[in-house]
């Protein structure tokens, strides 16, 4: 087992790699580079996450669609059928929904979840609004939410028909957010940010 601080991070990675990687630290693979993702997220971060997965699940929990909440590996891919040797994107959304569960093995899930949600830390922010955006939408990732905590808001990004992300209003204190994918699906942002 490789460690990921031994890693080239100029260097060029496949799943087949990063299935070597061992240790406690954890890291993401785009486009064949590596981020490593920070250490534990912080006390905000983690109730945000664990609010929207309760609150989704307890919609889904009868039905086949599922959620994953980090750590959960989604492999991405521009095209079908790719071996871990061709595979060189591997992501670990926040939260993911996925709609098919088909896309989903023992390994996380290969393929474009129906809709990701990240949560915004200082030490992630470009990485989530930059490299992790044009992979989602690339990959075709139909809804992409980004919760910026410090900025009490969530940005929401939808596939339009030509396969790019439109971004739509932004949502704040006051106003109610729906999803798309999952329509029932309705959180209050004042309940979202609530610090208790």
């Amino acid at each position: 087992m490789e460690c990921i601080k031994t890693l080239d991070l100029n260097g060029t990675y496949t799943y087949a790699d990063y299935m070597k990687w061992g240790g406690e630290e954890r890291a993401e693979l785009i486009n064949g580079k590596v981020f490593p993702i920070p250490n534990t997220p912080g006390t905000v971060h983690q109730r945000i996450s664990g609010m929207l997965s309760a609150e989704i699940w307890q919609l889904l929990k009868n039905s086949d669609y599922q959620i994953f909440a980090a750590p959960f590996d989604v492999r991405l891919s521009k095209f079908d059928g790719k071996t871990d040797e061709e595979i060189n994107t591997v992501v670990q959304p926040d939260i993911s929904v996925i709609c098919d569960p088909n896309k989903v093995d023992e390994r996380g899930c290969l393929g474009a979840p129906d809709w990701v949600i990240e949560i915004l830390s200082p030490g992630n922010v470009g990485k989530e609004m930059n490299e992790k955006f044009d992979v989602y939408e690339e990959s075709g990732v139909k809804e992409y939410w980004l919760v910026k905590p410090d900025d009490e808001v969530v940005f929401v990004y939808i596939l339009d028909e030509a396969g790019k992300y439109v971004g739509l209003k932004p949502a704040t204190i006051g106003r109610t957010l729906t999803s798309i994918t999952i329509p029932e699906f309705t959180i209050d942002m004042n309940q979202l940010f609530d610090k208790k």
